[in-house]
């Protein structure tokens, strides 16, 4: 199957989960992050705001700050234009609504990194498979801010980390030479490791 149609087919599949359902898988992510010690005193970890029928990641967010981890959030770049720089989240609200209609954390003051400074980053997704590939929206802006992965096979950092539900796995994800594979993905039933190069 294409990836536009398996887009269409994965974006319905998750917009099929009931708020219930949403809720408790929210609150699973964050018992699995905790048991596996994704989370930490002083990791940088990019984390994203949730979009439309994305799991809701906030809480996960919630409990890295208590955790005193600095949370950095993406923000998307101009017209054509793909690296991402994340912005650490800080005190003081600064949101301004993206392009997409997604929160971001723009405080003049707030530190930015390239995705190579993060520890850790979380990533939404609509698809994956066993091998770890990822079927994002299409934009195509994490893999050009992970491109020095394929680039500098030495690079370790960041650990790629999907989130999504479980329903969100299929049988094989269509991939290009240019997609970054994730090394684990975290669902509401399970931690799964892909790559153990970084986990």
């Amino acid at each position: 199957m294409e990836k536009a149609a398996l887009r269409r087919q994965l974006r319905a599949r998750r917009q099929s989960v009931g708020a219930s359902s949403r809720r408790g898988a929210s609150r699973a992510v964050v018992r699995l992050a905790l048991r596996y010690r994704l989370l930490a005193k002083g990791r940088r970890i990019g984390i994203y705001m949730p979009a439309k029928s994305e799991i809701d990641v906030r809480p996960l967010l919630e409990r890295a700050l208590a955790m005193q981890a600095r949370c950095f959030l993406p923000i998307v770049p101009g017209q054509g234009r793909k690296r991402m720089w994340f912005s650490q989240m800080g005190e003081h609200p600064a949101w301004v609504l993206n392009r997409y209609g997604i929160p971001e954390y723009r405080h003049p003051l707030a530190k930015r990194v390239r995705a190579q400074r993060l520890d850790l980053l979380f990533m939404p997704l609509l698809g994956f498979d066993s091998r770890g590939y990822r079927l994002g929206m299409g934009g195509g802006y994490y893999d050009a801010s992970l491109a020095y992965l394929k680039r500098i096979r030495r690079w370790r950092r960041p650990r790629v980390i999907g989130v999504a539900f479980s329903l969100q796995e299929v049988g094989r994800v269509p991939n290009d030479p240019w997609d970054i594979p994730l090394d684990a993905v975290l669902t509401e039933q399970e931690y799964r490791v892909f790559r153990a190069t970084r986990c």
